[in-house]
């Protein structure tokens, strides 16, 4: 059993920056590929970015590719989103995920454990 908390998340301008994490619970968290996705009001959840479970293997959605950039530490039980440039489309819910592989998935239904989500609002 995973338990994943994100916390990060806020109101910026455009063109800025914010930092989420996703703390994970569980001994075993470098077991796990984990990604982050996005579900903006009416929308569906979609896939933002993912990482594989040593953290040398990242996969990125074309609209945060150059932008955002997603790492982990496993000794802290912590994955990151580093969001850059940030743009009024970005605003969404941002959820973290845990997916029982090394391997990630871009698919949220690949994915076992889900954190609750934070509010990241952009403003132009």
């Amino acid at each position: 059993q995973v338990q994943l908390v994100e916390s990060g998340g806020g109101l910026v301008q455009a063109g800025g920056s914010l930092r989420l994490s996703c703390a994970a619970s569980g001994r075993t968290f470098s077991s796990y590929a984990m990604g982050w996705f996005r579900q903006a009001p009416g929308k569906e959840r979609e896939f933002v970015a993912a990482i594989n479970w040593t953290g040398d293997m990242t996969y990125y959605a074309d609209s945060v590719k150059g932008r955002f950039t997603i790492s982990r530490d496993n000794a802290k039980n912590t994955v990151y989103l580093q969001m850059n440039s940030l743009k009024r489309e970005d605003t969404a819910v941002y959820y973290c995920a845990a997916r029982a592989s090394l391997y990630y998935s871009c698919y949220p239904n690949e994915y076992d454990y889900w954190g609750q989500g934070t509010q990241v609002t952009v403003s132009s």
